[in-house]
């Protein structure tokens, strides 16, 4: 007969196992629960920092623009080699590079429509004809231009009567997933995804092209920073006067130092039966207000990007905008 002292020891030993195997899993679940809150503690941390860093970046580039407004009032011209080119900012512990484009050499597409508030927008139609110039310039189809312009228009504007080939609530109602026109002016380009008649293929298109400056103003195209290779937003203020490749060449042979003033840059295309319109004239410009930064920044292998965007019509020149994203 089996001593029953000997299964209790047994039973005991089993218990104590038992208990060392629970131990052993409650621990290892803790430890991995404290390593992933540490390497998200030092992930936000370096987060942070690179953020700083941005900041920083952003600032420096504010005052280097104002430095460059400054120094030619009159003329902002490519002088100097800021446009586009990356320049190497110190970071301790990791690298950064900014980036200085001209903000307003793009359609603004918040000039599609006209007004001192937004309570009281209306279709500008010279805008409207301006953004299908350049649909159709980098070529989308003549009735998807129209058919796009007319609807972002649309979108921006302050009513609910749609133009024709237009699009208002009653259309954006009838979606999978039913929504409203924003009445408004768009806060970031991106957001023309949302207009009817925008597709994927026709967005990716348009989204080197366009901008959402916080104004109304035409297009504020400096035609002394303008690329040649940025033609098509020439050609579009004049559609049927001047084609893309008449505007990459008399882009390609402006001055070195850029145009003195608009009776300059006009007289040229003067001598070759082009005169613009009132509206048109006066939209060119010799001088650059909007200013965009793209900072990188990357610390301990975080990637953080911002963009910013400055107003030099201000004194001193002010960030008026800016956003952030994070890298993989």
């Amino acid at each position: 007969m089996a001593d029953p002292r000997t299964n209790e020891r047994g039973a005991a030993l089993l218990t104590v196992l038992l208990l060392v195997a629970v131990m052993a899993v409650v621990a290892a679940s803790a430890l991995e629960r404290l390593a992933l809150a540490t390497r998200m503690a030092g992930n936000g941390g370096a987060v942070d920092q690179a953020r700083a860093y941005a900041d920083a970046g952003a600032e420096m580039a504010r005052l280097r623009i104002g430095d460059l407004v400054a120094q030619s009032p009159g003329r902002t011209s490519l002088r100097g080699g800021w446009l586009g080119a990356r320049q190497a900012l110190p970071v301790p512990g990791g690298s950064a590079t900014a980036r200085v484009t001209d903000a307003g050499n793009c359609f603004n597409i918040n000039s599609l429509v006209a007004g001192e508030s937004e309570a009281s927008l209306k279709v500008r139609p010279v805008g409207v004809t301006q953004f299908q110039a350049l649909m159709q310039a980098l070529g989308i189809d003549a009735r998807q231009a129209q058919s796009v312009a007319a609807s972002a228009a649309d979108w921006i504007d302050s009513d609910s009567v749609p133009q024709p080939g237009g699009a208002e609530d009653d259309v954006y109602a009838r979606a999978t997933t039913p929504y409203r026109a924003a009445n408004r002016f768009m806060i970031d380009a991106s957001e023309l995804r949302a207009v009817a008649g925008v597709t994927p293929a026709i967005h990716d298109v348009l989204r080197p092209w366009i901008c959402a400056l916080p104004n109304a103003d035409l297009s504020p195209i400096n035609v002394n920073t303008l690329l040649p290779e940025q033609a098509p937003l020439f050609a579009m203020l004049l559609p049927g006067m001047v084609s893309v490749a008449q505007a990459r060449q008399y882009l390609a042979q402006r001055p070195a130092g850029g145009y003195g003033g608009t009776v300059e840059f006009w007289g040229g295309l003067a001598r070759q039966g082009v005169t613009p319109p009132n509206e048109v004239g006066a939209q060119v410009k010799m001088t650059t207000r909007w200013f965009q930064v793209d900072v990188d920044v990357d610390v301990g292998g975080m990637e953080v990007n911002e963009r910013a965007l400055i107003d030099a019509q201000q004194n001193p020149a002010q960030i008026v905008r800016r956003g952030w994203s994070n890298g993989a």
